[in-house]
């Protein structure tokens, strides 16, 4: 599903069953936190933490949609079409790391 289109199911839902955005620094804070779900998963899931018997049931994908639905509410109230962003960012990102990342020996196997 392209993002913009993200976008609009995020503002149908919002505008059906939200009653209204939060305001954009509350949207900030609630990414912030959700992110810190991710990272909580992240570390101790992948990383060198032992996982918590009330964390072992924590769906990484929720948590990541969580993330996303925040954005894209974000992007909603600050008017960014974030399709034609992403797709920008993409060519940069492109452009500029052709061969960057193939290049560096801390990569090679």
């Amino acid at each position: 599903m392209p993002i913009k289109q993200l976008q609009q199911e995020v503002d149908n839902w919002i505008q059906n069953h939200g009653v209204r955005y939060f305001n954009e620094l509350t949207n900030m804070a609630q990414l912030t936190e959700e992110v810190g779900e991710v990272a909580r998963i992240i570390a101790r899931r992948y990383g060198e933490q032992s996982e918590k018997e009330s964390d072992k049931n924590k769906d990484l994908g929720e948590e990541l949609a969580d993330v996303m639905f925040v954005v894209l509410c974000l992007a909603n109230q600050t008017q960014t079409d974030l399709q034609a962003a992403f797709d920008k960012k993409m060519q940069i990102k492109t452009s500029r790391d052709t061969s960057r990342h193939q290049n560096n020996p801390k990569l090679k196997p």
